[in-house]
C-alpha cells in the first residue's frame, strides 16, 4: 500500500482505525508496529486469510488514531525514527534507506 493520498479506514475486528498499509509480510508488519508505537500510536494487526498454507501470511496494519494519515505525517515530519534522533522520510518510511536525512530530493 505504500503512501497513498486516500484516508483510509475502517474496523479490524471491533475497533475502528485507520488503516496503514494492507496485505504486507511479517517483517515490514514488524517494522511498522515498531515504528507507530515508538511515536505513541496504538497499532491494530489483523492476519489475513490465506487460500492455502503454501501462500505467506500477510497482515493489515491499522492504529486507533482515526486523524492520522501516514502520508500527511512523514511529509509533515512529524514521526520520529526508531533512534528518535532523526525525523522520518519517504524512503525510511519505505525502507529503502536508513538514511533519514530531512530532504525529500538530492541535490547533486
Amino acid at each position: 500500500m505504500g503512501l497513498a493520498g486516500k484516508h483510509a479506514f475502517g474496523s479490524i475486528e471491533e475497533q475502528r482505525v485507520t488503516f496503514v498499509e494492507k496485505k504486507i509480510e511479517a517483517p515490514r508488519k514488524d517494522f511498522l508496529k515498531k515504528l507507530l508505537e515508538f511515536n505513541g500510536f496504538e497499532v491494530v494487526i489483523q492476519e489475513e486469510k490465506r487460500k492455502s498454507d503454501e501462500e505467506p501470511q500477510l497482515y493489515t496494519v491499522g492504529v486507533t488514531d482515526m486523524t492520522f494519515h501516514p502520508t500527511v505525517w512523514v511529509f509533515s515530519r512529524r514521526l520520529k525514527t526508531l533512534d528518535g534522533n532523526h525525523i522520518v522520510n519517504q524512503d525510511y518510511w519505505n525502507q529503502l534507506s536508513e538514511d533519514a536525512n530531512p530532504a525529500y530530493w538530492k541535490n547533486d
